[in-house]
């Protein structure tokens, strides 16, 4: 043969901008082609003359360090041919020197990045840029995270902005995030993580390896991850969790330093493992539980210890309920458990607890938990106690000398409430609480309870923290298979509120509210008491206490007010670096009947807002101006603020430091914008302070041609 009629490639097109809206990846910040699993792509390749019947030719698909055909780690493959491992390739058409190839991957390939080269005879061609990124496909029906809905898909898999539901129960406000899946380095990262998860090439086929693996590397626990919890309140040698306001700058400093970033707690670990996952083309969404409980070793209930003056202590509990703690829901049909358990799965990279010896939980079908199989893998032992535990209170009396302890109440409906994510297309928050639980007292409820009972039982007795459990002191395990509300003699009820807007500098105007449906004369003693605690229950100040002696003639009701001075909370609410609840503990008691009942509410403080004034709409690349308002409208100033913003496609994270806000000040930041992506955008921008945490908002932009 002579070497001029040797047929040789001499340029391969990716056709990027063709591939890419088809394959929904066009919003990929990266200079690669991005593609999605068991859809077709096209390639376009320039050769040295026409190809003929006898030339050989092939593509060569690579994955990993060392690609080699018996591992499955590469694959070869030649136009016309059988697949192989599921992949196909065939020649759209020939014209001249010019030949269009269609590439087909297989809806189970291994998720990667992928370097191509060709090979003609004995010639190789490696075109630059040769790396092909391969994703998840929730377009594509053969694949195992295949999602119907178009709208879902929109909102799961493509959106690069949200919410993250937090506060509290009484108080649910949602905190602007932005994912920014599609950023500059974002998709490098994750491909960074898949490399150092270690998983096989078999296991990255499965989004459910994929998702635990992802879970474990967003936390800095045990394998230098992604982000560093911290709950301590001294955030000095780093970011404080409440500064950041989406997932992009951290996930961008952790490819660069590839050493874990400071700080996060846990509404920042859903925000960036959301990311991560929908980057990767898995449909994912935060999932927000209000009244979450933790670490209940597994015996389904958390104890409460409060002092005489009905105040909670710390030190005695192991086990906390949380105001709220955030997780994530990914979609798939596993094909590891029995059918019947596909959907959403629950998935937590918040290190609390090992599993299998690394902290990382999921994923877990979030059916299991609504009927009560818990012995599903993986960790829904776990996930049913967070949102199922029982809550019981003790008063700790010193008796001779001695602690000792009094139950004075079980609440069985408090934990696990208002489980909240963003709605499908729209600003608002959807609750799924009935996706991850039968509605309370239901037959379908109790049956749940008793299927998840039988598992949880016999190793529930057993502490699973290795330490011992307070709870056997306390008189063993009393409870009933089946809980339910203790109905009182009296029908006894408790309600708290606020009754003046809970402004920073002004007095707490707090009132609990006794009412007794029987008809008689009581006397009922109350103690109520107020704490300023963390989003963890960790109880930062005492604030104050009431103890009453009040008459009723049921059926009546009665409303006692608590009152706080601004001077028993500003020094605090100054000095801590997280933000703080106002958590209110009603005890009563009716002397004629001994019926007993406690009752606890968290409320958050109320901020005047930040207002956005921009355009609502602009065209690609030209400049528009935004410009922030805060109006200080409380009596203390704010010190050292500092104003956070950002624009996914307009503008990158940037900080205003402004001091301090007397009250009554105005204060204006403006940023200049040029919009690199079409479509809807959305600003967001926080404002932090010494007093105050959480002030946040959005505004959205629409950026036309």
């Amino acid at each position: 043969v002579f070497p001029e009629t040797s047929l040789r490639v001499t340029g391969v097109d990716f056709l990027k901008s063709q591939n890419t809206q088809q394959h929904h990846t066009d919003g990929y910040n990266i200079k690669s082609l991005v593609v999605r699993r068991g859809q077709p792509f096209q390639v376009q390749l320039s050769l040295s003359r026409e190809l003929r019947a006898a030339d050989k030719l092939s593509l060569r698909f690579g994955i990993g360090e060392n690609p080699m055909k018996n591992r499955g780690s590469l694959l070869s493959l030649k136009p016309e041919r059988e697949d192989f491992n599921g992949w196909k390739i065939s020649v759209v058409e020939r014209n001249g020197k010019e030949c269009l190839l269609s590439v087909t991957s297989s809806p189970n390939a291994p998720v990667g990045k992928y370097n191509l080269y060709v090979k003609t005879g004995s010639n190789t061609y490696k075109p630059e840029n040769g790396v092909i990124y391969l994703l998840f496909n929730p377009w594509c029906e053969d694949d195992v995270v295949y999602m119907a809905n178009e709208a879902e898909k929109e909102e799961y898999v493509l959106n690069d902005t949200g919410y993250i539901y937090v506060g509290s129960a009484y108080s649910i406000y949602d905190r602007p995030w932005n994912f920014g899946q599609f950023e500059e380095f974002v998709l490098d990262a994750c491909m960074y993580l898949l490399d150092k998860s270690k998983l096989s090439l078999a296991q990255r086929r499965d989004p459910a390896h994929v998702s635990r693996a992802m879970s474990a590397l967003v936390n800095a626990n045990d394998d230098s991850g992604v982000l560093l919890g911290n709950w301590s309140g001294n955030y000095i040698s780093g970011t404080s969790p409440m500064d950041w306001i989406g997932s992009v700058t951290i996930l961008q400093n952790y490819y660069k330093t590839k050493k874990p970033v400071r700080y996060g707690q846990c509404w920042v670990f859903a925000g960036v493992l959301n990311t991560v996952m929908r980057c990767l083309g898995v449909p994912c969404r935060c999932v927000s539980t209000f009244d979450a409980a933790h670490d209940t070793e597994e015996n389904l209930r958390v104890d409460v210890y409060l002092n005489e003056k009905g105040e909670k202590l710390n030190s005695l509990s192991l086990d906390s309920v949380w105001n709220f703690h955030v997780w994530n829901d990914a979609w798939m049909k596993r094909t590891d458990i029995p059918n019947g358990f596909s959907g959403w799965q629950a998935i937590d990279s918040t290190p609390q607890e090992q599993s299998q010896g690394r902290f990382q939980c999921g994923p877990c079908p979030v059916k299991a938990v609504r009927e009560g199989d818990v012995y599903l893998p993986y960790d829904a032992k776990f996930v049913y106690a967070e949102v199922n535990a029982d809550r019981v209170y003790w008063i700790v009396k010193k008796v001779n000398g001695k602690d000792k302890y009094f139950k004075v109440g079980t609440e069985t409906q408090a934990i696990g409430k208002n489980i909240s994510t963003k709605a499908v297309g729209q600003n608002r928050r959807e609750d799924i609480t009935r996706e991850y639980k039968y509605p309370e007292g239901s037959k379908e409820e109790r049956m749940s309870m008793q299927r998840a009972y039988s598992f949880i039982r016999p190793s529930g007795l057993t502490p699973r923290s290795g330490y011992a459990s307070t709870v056997q002191t306390l008189g063993g395990n009393t409870q009933p298979l089946v809980p339910k509300e203790p109905v009182t003699k009296t029908g006894l009820d408790l309600e708290i509120s606020n009754t003046e807007p809970l402004h920073p500098g002004n007095p707490l105007e707090l009132a609990i509210t006794v009412r007794i449906a029987a008809p008689g004369t009581w006397t009922v003693d109350l103690t109520g008491s107020s704490q300023l605690q963390y989003y963890t229950g960790q109880v930062q100040a005492n604030l104050g206490t009431i103890k009453e002696t009040i008459s009723l003639e049921g059926p009546s009701e009665m409303q006692i007010p608590l009152k706080i001075p601004p001077d028993a909370y500003m020094k605090t609410l100054s000095s801590v670096e997280d933000e703080v609840l106002i958590l209110v503990t009603a005890i009563a008691e009716v002397k004629e009947t001994n019926d007993k009942l406690t009752k606890e509410t968290s409320m958050r403080f109320q901020y005047p807002p930040i207002t956005v004034q921009m355009p609502e709409t602009a065209k690609l690349y030209n400049d528009f101006n935004c410009a922030f308002i805060f109006k200080n409208t409380l009596n203390v100033p704010l010190e050292n603020c500092k104003l956070l913003v950002e624009g996914l496609g307009i503008f990158k994270m940037t900080t205003f430091e402004l001091g301090d806000i007397m009250p009554g000040r105005i204060m204006k930041s403006e940023i200049i914008c040029t919009p690199t992506r079409l479509g809807d955008k959305k600003i967001v921008a926080k404002l932090i302070s010494n007093q105050i945490k959480g002030i946040s908002t959005e505004k959205g932009i629409y950026i036309t041609e």
